[in-house]
C-alpha cells in the first residue's frame, strides 16, 4: 500500500509530491499516494484509472468541484527538487512541475485533508494526462464515465494564476501541414520535387500571418491570439530529395471564437499549401465573471482577475455550463520552463485564502 503524504506540512508536501515523478502517463504512484492520503481522512474517495476523486456530502446548499492534474511535462535535469532564494529574497522550491501545477496539487491534498467541516460541499478531483492530447485527458474521462462528480455551483482549477484569479482561457487548435513531394537521388534533383523547400511556404505564411493574431477584448478581459510552427519533420537520407515534408502548427484563438470556426479560418490559409490533419482541438472558455459564484470566490480570495493566457479546463467545465475560474501557485511565465520554481509565501497565500473562502 501506498505511504500517506505529510499533508499537515504543506512545504514538506510540496517536496514530496514534486519528487514523485508523474510525467503524462506515469502518473501511477502520485496517484496512489494521494489515494491513500485522502483514504486516512474522513471523505468519500474514489479512482478512475490514475484520477482520483473525493467528496463530502454535508448537504451544504451550494457545491463546488476544486481540481488539479498531477502530471508534469518531461523531466530536463530538474528533478530532484530543491529549496532555493528566490528572485524576492524569500525561499522558493526548484524543480520540474513546482509550478504546473503540483504547487495547486499539493495546496488541494493539504485543504482536502483538513479535519475542518467546510461551508459548502467539494468534489476534489486530481486526474492525469493533462499535459498531453485532449483525448487522453483524465478528466475527459470523469465526464465520460462519472458525469455526476463534476455537478456543481462552480469549478476552481488550481492551475498556475499568480495567487490571483484567472478567468477564462485561449482556445487551441495544432494540426499538420504536409507537403508531398518526389523524390529522386540529390545528384539528379531536376528529377524530384523537393517538399521540404514547399514547406517554406508554410512557413512564410505563419510569418506573414502575424500581424492578424492580436489582442481580443473579451467581456472585459484581453485575449492574445498566435499562430506559431512548433514542428518540423521531413526527409528520407542526406542524398535523397525529400517527398514529405509536415509542419506542426499551433493557434491560440480567443475564447469568442468557436472551434468550428477557428478551423475553418486555419485549413481557408494552409489548405492550399499541403495536405491537414488536426491533432488536437479544444474550445477556449469565456471569462465568467458574470455569474454569482464566480463573483463571491474573487471577493473572498481578493485581487483583481486578469485573463488566463494559455488552455486550461476551464474550458471543459464551461460546456457542461458550470462557472469556472483559474486559481493557484505559481508564475504561469514559469511553467514547463528547465529552471520552473514556485514562490513558497505564493504556495502559502493560495492555501490560506482557499481555507477561508471553505471554512468562514
Amino acid at each position: 500500500m501506498s505511504h500517506v503524504l505529510p499533508v499537515d506540512d504543506l512545504d514538506a508536501l510540496l517536496a514530496v509530491i514534486v519528487d514523485t515523478e508523474s510525467v503524462s502517463e506515469n502518473e501511477l504512484a502520485l496517484a496512489d499516494a494521494v489515494e491513500a492520503s485522502l483514504a486516512a481522512s474522513p471523505i468519500q474517495v474514489g479512482r478512475l484509472g490514475n484520477t482520483v476523486w473525493a467528496r463530502t456530502d454535508f448537504s451544504r446548499p451550494s457545491r463546488v468541484v476544486i481540481a488539479g492534474h498531477l502530471d508534469t511535462v518531461p523531466v530536463a535535469a530538474n528533478l530532484p527538487s530543491r529549496l532555493i532564494t528566490g528572485p524576492d529574497g524569500r525561499p522558493w522550491r526548484w524543480g520540474r512541475g513546482t509550478v504546473d501545477m503540483k504547487s495547486g496539487v499539493a495546496v488541494m491534498l493539504h485543504l482536502a485533508c483538513l479535519a475542518d467541516a467546510p461551508n459548502r460541499d467539494v468534489t476534489w478531483l486530481f486526474y492525469d494526462c493533462e499535459e498531453i492530447a485532449a483525448e487522453r485527458n483524465g478528466l475527459q474521462r470523469v465526464v465520460n464515465e462519472r458525469p455526476d462528480l463534476l455537478q456543481a455551483d462552480l469549478a476552481i482549477l488550481m492551475e498556475p494564476s499568480g495567487g490571483v484569479v484567472e478567468a477564462g482561457c485561449q482556445g487551441t487548435m495544432r494540426f499538420t501541414v504536409t507537403c508531398e513531394g518526389l523524390a529522386a537521388h540529390s545528384a539528379r534533383g531536376w528529377l524530384g520535387r523537393n517538399a521540404i523547400h514547399q514547406a517554406a511556404d508554410v512557413l512564410n505564411l505563419v510569418v506573414a500571418q502575424q500581424p492578424n493574431f492580436g489582442e481580443v477584448e473579451v467581456d472585459g478581459m484581453i485575449y492574445h491570439e498566435g499562430l506559431n510552427a512548433t514542428m518540423i519533420d521531413g526527409g528520407i537520407s542526406g542524398n535523397v530529395i525529400p517527398d514529405r515534408c509536415s509542419v506542426q502548427i499551433n493557434c491560440r484563438f480567443a475564447p469568442s471564437v468557436s472551434t468550428a470556426e477557428a478551423e475553418a479560418r486555419m485549413r481557408a490559409l494552409f489548405e492550399p499549401l499541403g495536405r491537414i490533419e488536426v491533432l488536437d482541438l479544444s474550445p477556449g472558455a469565456r471569462p465568467g465573471l458574470d455569474k454569482p459564484a464566480a463573483q463571491a470566490f474573487v471577493a473572498a480570495v481578493g485581487g483583481v482577475p486578469g485573463p488566463k493566457y494559455g488552455w486550461t479546463d476551464v474550458a471543459r467545465f464551461g460546456q457542461l455550463g458550470i462557472p469556472a475560474l483559474n486559481f493557484g501557485p505559481g508564475d504561469p511565465a514559469l511553467a514547463h520552463r528547465d529552471d520552473e520554481a514556485v514562490s513558497l509565501d505564493q504556495v502559502h497565500h493560495c492555501a490560506d485564502a482557499m481555507r477561508r473562502w471553505l471554512t468562514e
